[in-house]
């Protein structure tokens, strides 16, 4: 059960991703920061999937933990970069 929430959200934020590249293309600038944290969270889901489900023996947590960093990063640039706008 754990595997399958793991793999539906990052299906959820990958869905996000693909309608922000999709907007993106009528309106550029408004929506990039936004696309790059959800493929961020995208891969996020899909590591903590690989960590928790598929590779149960080896410890792969920093890399979930690295790639939300990243995101949250990302969203962090990002809300400073509108606000110097």
């Amino acid at each position: 059960m754990q595997g399958v929430l793991y793999v539906l959200w990052a299906l959820t934020a990958g869905a996000c991703a693909f309608l922000l590249t999709r907007s993106y293309v009528r309106t550029p600038p408004a929506a990039a920061v936004e696309r790059a944290r959800c493929g961020g969270l995208t891969l996020n889901n899909l590591l903590l999937f690989c960590d928790k489900v598929l590779v149960t023996d080896v410890d792969l947590s920093l890399l979930p933990s690295a790639s939300a960093l990243a995101s949250v990063l990302v969203l962090l640039y990002g809300l400073i970069w509108e606000t110097q706008r």
